[in-house]
């Protein structure tokens, strides 16, 4: 996925941030009769013993298919054994074949997969990662079909990284407002049809949008209705960072509304910290291995290492979710290579 907005201002219009404070969905319930779904789901931690490592990752994938290759046995065992989240987009084929065989295989292992929903409209404001449903319809739909999949099986879900975070690229407060309920969907859908996952909206960055307006966005994005949120999706800032901000938005989010949501932080690739970019940038290492605990309540690898932001830095030529066995060596070793 892409991550160029990350140049963008740290600050929206008053305007957005007006707009972004009003109701969202009309027929919404009041938070003191809504249910919490964060009380009523079941634990998936308790339901699983370790996370899920997808056999057919990208890493592992290229792997099996390049014995010989004197890269693939460093790895296979840095990244391909290890467990990664697997993304589903609108380009992943059919969500509900996909997503129920995913989580099936995870089940039957007895561990805890991490699924990325990525599909809403305008995705990636026209950057290497642009997509997703063609309509709020369609997505309504799409996301739909991606809760009820999962079902009873315990799971892990990120919601839509960069969606809230680039509200700012959006044109209109219409169609600020149109994806902010699309994702308060989402968060609805997950709650009622996976009653054994914990949902994470993404929350962006620690340098991306102020914490208090983070938590504004979170909070009418269906915060309520989730487990909690996730911080440095695809990025390179330290999980001290991404953790200190994390913790700064929760209690914003407390202050304000009343509940006090749980975090995770990605750590693929923020071994070595930022360099302020974000596109496969030289010298970066790869991350905490995936865990319970520590800075954040879970540290996940949800980027796939290796897997190339776009054309661009160290993979001038490889597409974006594309892997890259020059960028995956590179992130093992934390040198640079330029």
């Amino acid at each position: 996925m892409g991550r160029g907005r990350h140049s963008m201002a740290l600050t929206a219009t008053a305007a957005l941030a007006a707009t972004l404070l009003l109701p969202v969905a009309a027929n919404a319930e009041p938070a003191a009769e809504r249910e919490d779904a964060r009380a009523t789901a079941g634990n998936p931690l308790e339901l699983t013993d370790g996370f899920y490592v997808n056999p057919d990752s990208t890493p592992a994938a290229w792997v099996r298919a390049n014995p010989g290759d004197s890269r693939a046995q460093e790895i296979d065992e840095a990244i391909a054994q290890q467990p990664t989240a697997r993304w589903f987009t609108d380009t992943s084929g059919d969500v509900v074949e996909g997503v129920t065989g995913y989580t099936t295989a995870a089940q039957e292992a007895g561990e805890l997969p991490v699924l990325v929903a990525y599909n809403i409209p305008g995705r990636d404001c026209g950057g290497h990662s642009d997509g997703g449903a063609g309509s709020p319809e369609a997505y309504r739909q799409w996301i739909t079909d991606f809760a009820t999949s999962i079902g009873d099986r315990p799971a892990i879900v990120i919601l839509e990284p960069d969606a809230l975070a680039q509200l700012d690229c959006m044109p209109s407060d219409d169609e600020r407002r149109v994806r902010t309920e699309l994702i308060r969907h989402a968060t609805e859908q997950l709650s009622e049809h996976a009653v054994n996952t914990w949902t994470y909206l993404d929350s962006g960055t620690a340098r991306w949008v102020p914490a208090e307006e983070m938590a504004e966005r979170l909070d009418n994005a269906g915060q309520r209705n989730a487990h909690g949120f996730v911080n440095n999706v695809s990025n390179y800032y330290t999980t001290e960072e991404s953790a200190g901000y994390s913790r700064t938005v929760a209690a914003h989010i407390e202050a304000s509304h009343g509940y006090r949501p749980s975090f995770a932080v990605d750590t693929s690739r923020n071994g070595h910290g930022s360099i302020g970019e974000w596109c496969n940038p030289d010298g970066r290492k790869l991350g905490t291995p995936p865990q319970v605990g520590g800075e954040a309540e879970l540290l996940l690898w949800v980027k796939v290492p290796g897997n190339s932001d776009g054309e661009c830095g160290i993979a001038p030529d490889t597409p974006a979710g594309v892997f890259s066995p020059e960028v995956a060596k590179a992130l093992i070793d934390g040198a640079w290579i330029g």
